[in-house]
């Protein structure tokens, strides 16, 4: 189990509901193109997914509803 901080993550008022959100579609997209080409995946899916956000490979787009909570 990782234990990050999530402060990075949250930066620009992203709040903890659309970062798992971001992150567990992230990380389906990555399980379903390694079973696709056959991989077999060392880390596990939700890892590698919040890596790409903290190496803003992938960035949060909130909605203004969601946004001004």
């Amino acid at each position: 189990m990782i234990n990050i901080d999530l402060k990075p993550l949250l930066k620009g008022g992203i709040s903890r509901y659309s970062l798992v959100v971001a992150v567990a579609k992230r990380s389906r997209q990555i399980a379903d193109e390694a079973k696709e080409n056959g991989e077999i995946l060392v880390e596990k899916p939700v890892s590698l997914a919040i890596d790409d956000f903290l190496e803003d490979k992938y960035s949060i787009r909130e909605s203004d509803e969601i946004s001004n909570y």
